[in-house]
C-alpha cells in the first residue's frame, strides 16, 4: 500500500490560518471545536443588483454573437463569399473563445475575478466596434476581429456564473442562475432582430455591429461600480471551512474523475453543436426555402429581406424565456424526490427536440408555417436545459475549482460543438454543389443546405444519451462536493503505487 506521502492532499484553508487536508475534519467533530470562517456578508439587495448587471452583460454578449447571423445574407453578398467561408466567421469566434476559456478559468480561480471581467469587456467592446469598419476587399480582417471578440467573451462567460454561485445557494442559486442563462436565448433572438432591423434601416449591415458596443459601454460602468467580488465558496461555507486553491494539475485530475462533470460536459457539447448550427444558418435556410417555393425573389443586393431573422429571433426569445423558467420549475418540483432530476430533464429536452428539428428541416421545402411551428417546439424543449446545465456544474464541483470547470466545459463544448458546426454545415453544403455544378437554381441551393442540416437531429440524440448517463452518477458526485466543501469528506482510499 502507498504511504500517505505519495497521496495528493488537496487542502482546506480556514480563516483562522489553520490548514488541514480533506477529510481531517470528521463529521463527528464537535461544532465548537471547528474553527469558524468570518466572511463579511454581501447584502441581499447588492447581490440582486449584481445578478441584474451580469444578466445585462450576458444579454449583450449573445446579441453580438448572433448579430452576424441576422445579417448573414447581406454579408455574403457584400464580400461575395461561399457558405463554408460564411460559417468560418462563427467558427473563428468560437475557436478563440474556446482556447482562452481555460486561461481565464485558471486565472478566475486564483485572481481578482472582477478585474478579469473588466479587462475582457473592454477587449470585447473595442474589437466588436473595430469589426464594423472592415471594407469589402478585406474580408480576412473581419475574420480576425471576430476571433478577437472571442477573447473578451471568454473572460466573462467563464467567471460570471461562479460569482453568482458565491452569492447564492440552494433553490435561490438555481433561480438566479436561471435569470442569468435566460439571456442566452433572449440575447440570441434580439441579436437577429436588432441586427436585421439596424441593417435594414441604414442600408448597411456594418451599423448592426456598432449597436451592442455602445450598450457595452454602459455595461462596463455598471460592472466597475456595482459588482462585488465575493470570497470563493462564501455561500457554501456551512459554518466552517472554505477551500484553498490547489494546483491546476490537481484541479484537472479532480474534474476528470468527476463523472457527472465529464458526462454532462459531453451532453453540453452535443447541445452546442446543434444550437450553434441552427442559430447560425436557420434564417438563411428559411430564406432559401421561401425562394424555392416562389414566395420570395432571390436577394441580388443588400439590404436583403430581414423577415426570417425577425421571425426566428422572436421565436428564440419567447421559447427561451418560457423554456428556461419551465425547466427550472420542473426541476424545483422534482429535485427533492428525484436527486437525478436535472440530468433527466436535460436528456428529455435533447431527445424530444431532435425529432422536432428533423420534421422542421424536412417540411421546410413544402410548408413554411409548419416549419416554424416545429422549430418553436424544438427550441422550447431545448431551452429546458440552459439553467440546469449551469446548476449541475455548480453543485457537483467544489467552489475553488468552478471557474476551471466552467472553462474546461466551455473549451470542450466549443471545440467539438459550435466551433465547427456552422463551418461543417456550410462545407457539406458546398461539397454537395459538385453533384450539380451547372445548376445554381434556387431549388438546389435550398436542398444542399437542407441535406447538411439533417446532421443536427442525430447529434441531439447522442447528447440525450450523454445526459442519461450523467443521471447515474449525479447523486453521488453532488454529495461528495458538499462534503469536501464543508470539510467533512472522508480521506481518499489508499491506492497501490503499482496500480497507478
Amino acid at each position: 500500500m502507498a504511504s500517505n506521502q505519495h497521496r495528493p492532499k488537496p487542502r482546506l484553508s480556514l480563516r483562522s490560518n489553520t490548514t488541514v487536508p480533506y477529510g481531517s475534519m470528521s463529521s463527528e467533530q464537535p461544532e465548537s471545536e471547528a474553527p469558524s470562517v468570518q466572511i463579511t456578508p454581501i447584502s441581499q439587495r447588492r447581490s440582486y443588483i449584481a445578478v441584474a448587471v451580469l444578466c445585462y452583460i450576458n444579454l449583450l454578449n449573445y446579441m453580438d454573437r448572433y448579430t452576424i447571423a441576422g445579417v448573414l445574407i447581406s454579408i455574403q453578398k457584400y464580400f461575395k463569399i461561399s457558405d463554408s467561408t460564411s460559417g468560418l466567421l462563427q467558427t473563428v469566434f468560437i475557436f478563440s473563445f474556446m482556447l482562452l476559456a481555460p486561461v481565464f478559468g485558471y486565472l478566475g480561480d486564483r485572481y481578482d475575478r472582477k478585474l478579469l471581467m473588466i479587462v475582457g469587456l473592454i477587449v470585447w467592446i473595442v474589437t466588436t466596434l473595430g469589426s464594423s469598419f472592415v471594407k469589402e476587399t478585406h474580408f480576412w480582417i473581419l475574420v480576425l476581429t471576430r476571433a478577437l471578440v472571442g477573447t473578451g467573451e471568454a473572460s466573462y462567460s467563464t467567471i460570471a456564473p461562479t460569482i453568482i454561485g458565491d452569492l447564492f445557494t440552494g433553490n435561490q442559486r438555481t433561480l438566479m442562475i436561471s435569470f442569468f442563462y435566460i439571456f442566452i436565448p433572449v440575447g440570441s433572438g434580439l441579436g437577429y432582430i436588432m441586427g436585421a432591423t439596424i441593417a435594414n434601416a441604414t442600408g448597411d449591415w456594418r451599423w448592426a455591429l456598432r449597436f451592442s458596443p455602445a450598450l457595452g459601454g454602459l455595461g462596463l460602468l455598471l460592472l466597475v461600480f456595482l459588482i462585488p467580488n465575493p470570497p470563493r465558496g462564501a455561500s457554501d461555507a456551512q459554518g466552517g471551512a472554505t477551500l484553498e486553491s490547489t494546483s491546476y494539475r490537481e484541479d484537472v485530475k479532480y474534474l476528470l474523475k468527476n463523472r457527472s462533470f465529464v458526462w454532462s460536459s459531453l451532453g453540453v457539447t452535443a447541445m452546442a453543436f446543434v444550437t450553434g448550427a441552427l442559430a447560425f444558418w436557420t434564417p438563411s435556410f428559411l430564406s432559401r426555402a421561401q425562394v424555392k417555393l416562389g414566395l420570395r425573389l432571390p436577394c441580388d443586393q443588400e439590404p436583403c429581406n430581414p423577415l426570417d431573422s425577425y421571425i426566428f429571433g422572436g421565436i428564440t426569445v419567447v421559447t427561451g424565456v418560457v423554456g428556461v423558467f419551465l425547466g427550472t420549475y420542473i426541476s424545483k418540483k422534482l429535485r427533492d424526490r428525484f436527486p437525478n432530476a436535472d440530468p433527466l430533464i436535460c436528456a428529455f429536452g435533447m431527445l424530444s427536440s431532435s425529432p422536432c428539428f428533423f420534421i422542421a428541416i424536412i417540411l421546410a421545402g413544402t410548408s413554411i408555417p409548419a416549419t416554424y411551428t416545429f422549430i418553436a417546439i424544438g427550441e422550447l424543449l431545448l431551452s429546458l436545459n440552459w439553467a440546469l446545465l449551469a446548476d449541475i456544474l455548480l453543485y457537483v464541483v467544489v467552489p475553488t475549482r468552478r471557474a476551471t470547470a466552467e472553462a474546461l466545459q466551455i473549451m470542450v463544448c466549443h471545440l467539438l460543438g459550435d466551433a465547427g458546426s456552422p463551418y461543417l454545415i456550410g462545407a457539406i453544403s458546398d461539397a454537395l454543389r459538385k453533384y450539380k455544378p451547372d445548376s445554381p437554381t434556387p431549388s438546389w441551393e435550398f436542398y444542399r443546405l437542407q441535406y447538411s442540416f439533417l446532421l443536427c437531429p442525430f447529434i441531439g440524440i447522442l447528447g440525450g444519451l450523454f445526459f442519461l448517463t450523467t443521471s447515474l452518477y449525479i447523486k453521488e458526485d453532488r454529495k461528495s462536493a458538499e462534503l469536501l466543501t464543508s470539510g467533512q469528506a472522508p480521506a481518499p482510499p489508499e491506492t497501490s503505487t503499482e496500480s497507478l
